[in-house]
């Protein structure tokens, strides 16, 4: 367990409650997560982490992983904390106590398990662990080795430890731009094994579905983009809660406003769209169809859309319409 100083999370950082929801009997709730649903929930603050600060994807979930119990430790639950970040002097937020390496031992809670994340990033930016990053961030076992050396913990096995992870989980596979998904489990309380590589094409409509928090299922639209379903009733504002991100990244990375009323059953996209479409070059507009629609059918960035066809953001198609959804070759 770390201490480490006040920092501001940043705003596009993905973050989980994990709240200690009660049944309806007054109990805790059962739910518990998986390794492979932590993965699949935080992979893009870890690779986006890794783009700012030099930090290996696999590194950092495989210490969020054994930290925090897959988030389900109890710190992780009560203080969005997967990092075991202890209170420091200047700590001004909110405090959460548990038993350590003393009895109850201050340790700091965040609003959102994000601000963990950005808080771990940059503690390992400190001088004692300088020397990890002359590393090449593809060499997961050298950092691994590195942290246990510059004393990040006392566990003897620490570095084994997450060796085993990231290899168990492929998360080397994200140090090197290569995503990870994982197949459904055969039975109940079986862990999912990691999806083999994909080398044909998947259709446009194809997808994986996993499940999260309360039962909420994720679907992962053409191999690579996951995004939820709108319920009745649902507003951004809900949604945001129930799949614990903010209601500004589900507007943004949907490109609506966070006050857009939303319809039962459209997709709402819970990471960035890609710039290009993976498995359709064309798509033929269908009558009464604008570029934003096309934009959420086929997980485009509507930004990008709009660059490639030479149209507004909010232009509206006519039906047989050709919209480019890669940049057209000249």
């Amino acid at each position: 367990m770390r201490t480490m100083t006040t920092i501001r999370t940043i705003a596009l950082a993905c973050s989980l409650a994990f709240a200690a929801a009660l049944s309806a009997e007054g109990q805790p709730n059962e739910k518990r997560y998986t390794a492979e649903e932590y993965i699949v929930l935080w992979k893009e603050v870890a690779v986006r982490k890794m783009k700012e600060h030099g930090i290996p994807a696999s590194i950092t979930l495989a210490q969020g992983l054994l930290e925090s119990g897959n988030g389900n430790s109890k710190l992780a639950r009560d203080g969005n904390n997967h990092f075991g970040i202890k209170c420091t002097p200047d700590w001004t937020g909110g405090k959460t106590y548990h038993d350590d390496d003393a009895k109850g031992e201050c340790f700091r809670k965040y609003k959102d398990a994000a601000q963990s994340y950005d808080d771990h990033a940059k503690f390992l930016q400190r001088p004692r662990y300088a020397s990890l990053f002359e590393l090449k961030p593809t060499d997961y076992k050298g950092w691994a080795h590195g942290l246990k050396k510059a004393g990040y913990a006392t566990d003897p096995n620490y570095a084994p430890k997450l060796i085993s992870l990231i290899e168990r989980y492929e998360l080397d596979k994200l140090d090197r731009g290569v995503d990870v998904a994982y197949k459904p489990s055969a039975k109940p309380g079986t862990a999912p094994t990691p999806s083999p590589s994909r080398s044909g094409k998947r259709s446009s409509g194809s997808t994986e579905t996993i499940t999260i928090g309360a039962g909420r299922a994720v679907d992962v639209f053409d191999g690579r983009i996951k995004y939820v379903r709108v319920k009745a009733g649902e507003d951004l504002d809900k949604m945001a809660r129930e799949v614990e991100l903010t209601p500004g990244m589900l507007a943004r990375w949907n490109d609506m406003e966070k006050n857009a009323t939303l319809t039962d059953g459209q997709r709402i996209y819970i990471q960035p769209k890609r710039n290009a479409s993976k498995s359709t070059a064309v798509h033929s507009a269908r009558d009464g169809e604008s570029l934003w629609s096309v934009s959420q059918e086929h997980g485009v960035k509507l930004a990008k859309l709009a660059k490639y066809n030479g149209l507004t953001t909010d232009a509206r198609l006519k039906a047989g319409q050709k919209v480019h959804l890669r940049k057209p070759k000249r």
